[in-house]
Parts: C-alpha cells; structure tokens; sequence
C-alpha cells in the first residue's frame, strides 16, 4: 500500500501566499513515490484567505481544510492539522514561504533513513533584524540553561513527525502550548537540516516582537520550573548571605563588645535583620512553589513515559 505524507500548513491573513505556498509543495511531493495531502488550516483569518482555501479545495482533492472558529494562535492551528492528519509522516510548514518547501525532500531523505523526527534548522533568516536575532541568541542559551528538555538553536516548527511521534503528540492535552516543545519533551531518533529562511515574499508578519516575547515566556514556563522556584533560590541566597552576615555583626556587637572598631549603627543591624527576615519569606515561597509546580506536572498530564518500538510484545 501506498504510503501518505500528510503536509500541515496553519494559516492566518495569507490570502496573497496561499496558492503559492500549495503549488510549490505540490511541485514537490508529485515528484516522489507517495501519496500525499494538504491540510490547510484557516485560523480565524480576517481577509481572504477562507475564499482562497475554499477554491484549491474544490479544484484539488488532495488538499483539504479545516476552519477554525476563531483565531485561536498558530500553536492550537497547527496541533488541530497535526489531529486530523493521517499520513504515515506529517510534515508541518509556515504559509508564509519563509521555510523552503524544496527543503521536504530532504526532511523525507531522513525519515527514510529510520529518523522519527526531521528539524528543519534556520542558520539565517533574511527577514531579521538585529534585536530578533540578538533575542534568539539568548532565547536559546536560556531554555537550554533551565529545562530539562534540549532545543537546538535555531530549530523550527518546520519538521517532520513519523506516524508514532504524532500518535504520541496527539495524547497532549495541555492547552497553553509550544509544539514544537512538545515535539522535543517526546525525544524519539532526531535529525537535523540546515537552512537559509527566505524573506516573506508577501503580506505582513503575525508574530509581532510582543507576541514573541511572549512565546518565550511560554516555553519556558512550559518547559521549566526555574521561574517557578525563582523566588525560592534567591531567599535561599540571602538568608545564607545575611545569616553569616547577621551572627558576624551580632558576635562583634555583643560578644567581642565591638574589638575591631567597626562600629556598626543600629540602623544596619536593622536592615541585615529585616533583609534577613524577607529571605526567609522568599524561601518559603520557594517551597510552595515546588509544590504548585507538582500540581501542574499532574495537571498537564503528560504520558509517564514513550515506548518507541516493540519487539516480541504483545
């Protein structure tokens, strides 16, 4: 039987890169031996996007749409596309021709090979300026200084999933979420492909700097308890510097009644008590937050663990 590749590409106000983007991969994957579908995702588009989609569907029985209700955020577009996917590998891509679609070739190289996951790798993107690039420089230092899962700098949602990682993705049911972090918690056999992103050829860019900001926010939060136990380091930080600091003041005062002549006023006696004292609070609140991050490991409810083949099991 013929194997399916199932292309997932979320798609928000892209009226004027819709055909563009179907056509190019189409070119693509009529050149290969398999089957394949387009599953174009309307997240809630304003402009004309819908009436697009509507007209490549009727004129194309591989491509196929879903509509969603609202915009609900390019992570809940692509996850929907990813569900309704039935490929033997789903192949996610931006609509907006910044990820090369002649690049699929090679993601398919690789999965061919026995790869579970093929990455697409950005090692420049001619649409960024130097805040965005700076921003990602430390994005990727960061993440990988606190989590426990690795993501590679520069990786994209460009990538392709073998028909048991995205078994195993669909079993998420955590709603603030980063795909392509999800993908990276999974683990599975990874390969990785370099690539130069394109500049947006038309429209504009959805993802302002804010909402990036606050893509990195999330990921971290999702992928980490750091921010969590934050507080809790930090009291645990001054209450060790200002406990030594505290019995070193206290013994000069009283107990050596002052021999090295530092004379030190009541009112920094006060405030190395007081500074003291806030440690204190900030390390209790360090111990409730290991708990609070307990109660969302149980909430988020992700599979205790991923099996990646069997062999002689039942």
């Amino acid at each position: 039987m013929q194997k399916i590749i199932s292309i997932v590409i979320p798609i928000f106000n892209e009226e004027q890169n819709i055909s563009l983007i179907t056509e190019r991969v189409i070119s693509v994957l009529a050149g290969t031996k398999y089957d394949y579908e387009l599953i174009l995702v309307n997240d809630g588009s304003s402009d004309g996007s819908a009436v697009v989609i509507d007209s490549l569907t009727k004129n194309n029985s591989h491509i196929k749409s879903l509509e969603l209700s609202k915009n609900f955020g390019k992570e809940a577009a692509t996850s929907a596309g990813i569900s309704a996917a039935v490929g033997d590998a789903v192949i996610m891509i931006d609509a907006d021709l910044q990820h090369p679609p002649e690049l699929i070739r090679q993601l398919v190289e690789k999965w061919e090979q026995g790869s579970d996951v093929v990455i697409g790798v950005r090692t420049k993107n001619k649409d960024a300026d130097i805040i965005k690039k700076i921003g990602s420089f430390f994005y990727y230092k960061i993440i990988n200084a606190i989590s426990d899962t690795y993501i590679k700098s520069g990786s994209t949602d460009f990538r392709l999933l073998d028909r048991k990682v995205v078994n195993e993705f669909n079993r998420f049911t955590e709603h603030d979420r980063i795909t392509r972090g999800l993908i990276d918690w999974l683990g599975f056999k990874r390969e990785y492909v370099e690539f130069v992103a394109d500049k947006r050829l038309k429209g504009k860019a959805s993802y302002s700097k804010l909402k990036l900001v606050k893509l990195a926010l999330d990921s971290s939060v999702s992928h980490s308890f750091f921010p969590l136990k934050i507080a809790g380091y930090l009291g645990t930080f001054i209450v060790s510097v200002f406990g030594i600091g505290g019995v070193i003041v206290f013994a000069e005062l009283y107990l050596f009644d002052d021999y090295f002549k530092w004379h030190i006023a009541p009112i920094v006696q006060l405030a190395v008590l007081m500074i003291f004292l806030i440690g204190i609070v900030l390390t209790c609140l360090g111990l409730v937050a290991i708990y609070i991050g307990s109660i969302k490991s149980e909430v988020s409810n992700r599979p205790l663990y991923i099996v990646r083949e069997k062999k002689n099991i039942k």
